[in-house]
């Protein structure tokens, strides 16, 4: 059986993994405005500046910078594309990460947008930002498994 055609992903921040080690992700649901979920469904959403945070009195979870550009159909005259939205998670759940982010270099990275059952979500990965060796780093090593596997490939063809 097919997965549901209203299941699918909108947008994904493909540098995220790049530039930070990603050690825990979880789901989060999003407020948005009527004209916000139309242009989502259009798949149209960019996640390359945004962060998320914690607010100053710890009851809530926004994310920054996510840029839904204005649906075509729809009054446009008080839009804003980057205004800061509001995510649903659990109240436990903000706690935890109130005390996961005070620890040093530890980031809310948005890592996708996607819908499940009509309902927009957004995967969220707690990282820690990566250095210019460790980038180099993680890039050798998927090389040489590349190499590897390469090399495994034409010896199981020679057979």
């Amino acid at each position: 059986m097919a997965g549901n055609p209203a299941d699918r992903t909108v947008a994904t921040n493909r540098r995220a993994r790049h530039d930070y080690s990603i050690e825990e992700t979880f789901e989060a649901g999003m407020v948005l405005t009527g004209p916000e979920v139309k242009s989502l469904r259009a798949g149209r959403a960019t996640l390359t500046d945004a962060f998320a945070r914690v607010d100053e009195s710890g009851t809530g979870l926004w994310v920054e910078n996510l840029h839904i550009p204005p649906y075509e159909m729809a009054d446009t005259r008080a839009y804003e594309a980057k205004r800061p939205r509001k995510l649903l998670v659990h109240r436990e759940e903000i706690g935890r990460l109130i005390g996961k982010t005070a620890e040093r270099g530890l980031t809310l990275v948005p890592l996708k947008i996607y819908f499940t059952r009509g309902m927009a979500k957004m995967e969220l990965g707690l990282g820690r930002g990566k250095r210019q060796f460790e980038k180099r780093q993680t890039l050798a090593e998927r090389e040489h498994r590349r190499e590897v596997e390469r090399a495994l490939g034409a010896r199981r063809r020679e057979r």
